[in-house]
């Protein structure tokens, strides 16, 4: 993780005597936001060029599953048998995401979502017309289409339920696949791609960001824009920020390429722009979503907080930020050996007992605790209810010796958040800079700032607190296309 860098504050046109590179859209970072900004500018006209710190691109986008959060009716949705609507899909974003989504943006997302599902099939990102039908990080198959929770509670009582995870084919993690493409795309356009340039700070001129200050292999170099896009990624490896804004993140292992230091939120609030939600984070917890599943999560005192069934990333919330991750899974021999080996992970459990008094015992947990969740569990899963949170009848039954107990915190990182580490989750940041639907990036009065856009992590997007998989490259690609194009009608 990097601390904090140097000053970030902007540089006056007036201090530089002549600029290296002159261009209509500069788009600082190469994952799958600034890509999708650039081949939007280029698109339109604009001479653009896209900055990248690293030697190539990809970013944290590269590493991620490669879920990407689209519905409304999309070819695959067809295809697979399910009818969808964006109303429908804007009903379940608003809950999924909240409080305090940004509703201007889930709108604008979901009534955009089927075109942009085919702006990404006509880049050549391959989606496979076939359902995993089971709570997963990611399906052990090439299934090109997942539930995300839209057909648990209370979600599937507020929208009409459709899946709505379109994964992007892949042998394994989608997001290679994704950034792959994506960089064909780009090596196709007329953008142009400065790799191994780390911007430093951006330039003004009376009120107006003209560019950007960067650094390559050890030389300072300037670059003049009419529209600077930031596609920098979040902040979840500069410690000194996570503790600042989201402290409760802090300690935990990070899901990123290493390169998330906030340097881009910096470098905009800098230069006036207001942030928002930047306490908000996703918590990739520690568990297998078919063993929860099939058994129930409680806490340290026994007690169950969540029906099992709902995105496992919502789970991992809310075994953060209200019980600081000290919870377990509780399952039986029979549901654990439901779980094929391959969706395992090679997560075996911690304790094993023949009642769930000796389970309880052995965790630590009050006497009696455990036995009457498991009690109460059991008396209504008979029947297939769940009065308590609701789990669909799918998943219920009643537990049976002999039992065991899987310690989230002692347990592999999730497939999707990389390796394993940070006490049992793997975390990002979920805030940013405040921006309109087509990226403008706006100050403390609410007002854009000239020649200034932003999109993907680098920005308070979709989200609030909640969070669903999917919604980060979806909310990237999406929204860095409608910046790239604003940028490019500054010109």
């Amino acid at each position: 993780m990097t601390s904090t860098p140097r000053s970030v504050r902007p540089l006056a046109a007036s201090e530089v005597d002549e600029f290296t590179h002159e261009t209509d859209v500069l788009v600082i970072g190469f994952g799958c936001a600034g890509a999708a900004a650039a081949l939007e500018a280029d698109s339109a006209g604009a001479h653009t060029i896209l900055l990248e710190r690293q030697s190539g691109g990809g970013g944290s986008a590269a590493l991620s599953g490669g879920e990407i959060y689209l519905g409304g009716g999309t070819g695959i949705q067809q295809a697979c048998g399910f009818t969808d609507t964006p109303a429908e899909m804007e009903k379940f974003l608003l809950a999924a995401l909240g409080p305090d989504a940004d509703t201007d943006k889930v709108r604008r997302y979901c009534h955009g979502s089927v075109e942009h599902y085919e702006w990404l099939v006509a880049q050549g990102v391959p989606f496979k017309p076939s359902l995993w039908d089971s709570p997963t990080w990611v399906p052990p198959t090439d299934d090109g289409l997942m539930w995300m929770g839209e057909n648990a509670y209370p979600f599937c009582d507020l929208a009409t339920p459709a899946p709505r995870g379109h994964r992007v084919t892949s042998d394994g993690f989608g997001g290679k696949v994704l950034m792959a493409v994506l960089g064909d795309a780009i090596a196709a356009s007329g953008v142009a791609v400065h790799t191994d340039t780390a911007v430093q700070r951006l330039i003004v001129e009376n009120d107006r960001v003209v560019g950007v200050s960067a650094r390559h292999f050890g030389e300072t170099v300037t670059y003049r824009a009419r529209g600077v896009v930031i596609t920098t990624g979040g902040f979840a490896d500069n410690t000194e920020m996570v503790a600042q804004h989201a402290p409760q993140l802090v300690g935990l292992g990070v899901n990123s390429d290493g390169g998330d230091d906030g340097r881009g939120i910096r470098m905009a609030q800098a230069a006036g722009a207001a942030i928002r939600h930047m306490s908000a984070g996703q918590v990739g917890i520690s568990l297998i979503p078919g063993m929860m599943v099939r058994g129930m999560i409680v806490n340290d005192l026994g007690q169950r907080f969540i029906n099992e069934d709902v995105y496992p990333g919502l789970v991992g919330q809310a075994a953060l930020f209200k019980h600081g991750l000290r919870v377990w899974v509780i399952l039986d021999e029979r549901g654990y050996e439901e779980v094929p080996e391959n969706e395992r992970w090679g997560v075996v459990p911690h304790f094993v007992a023949e009642s769930v008094a000796e389970l309880e015992c052995e965790i630590g947990m009050p006497d009696g605790a455990l036995q009457n969740t498991v009690a109460e569990y059991n008396r209504y899963a008979g029947e297939g209810i769940d009065p308590y949170f609701h789990k669909s009848a799918r998943w219920l039954r009643p537990l049976q010796a002999p039992f065991a107990a899987i310690d989230v915190r002692k347990g592999i990182a999730p497939p999707e958040y990389g390796a394993a580490g940070g006490g049992g989750a793997e975390v990002f940041t979920l805030g940013g800079v405040c921006t309109t639907v087509d990226g403008a990036v706006l100050d403390l009065d609410g007002e854009a700032i000239p020649g200034l856009f932003a999109a993907g992590r680098a920005t308070s997007g979709l989200h609030s607190w909640g969070y669903i998989s999917g919604t980060s490259l979806g909310d990237g690609t999406f929204f860095g296309r409608r910046a790239g194009a604003a940028a490019a009608e500054r010109r």
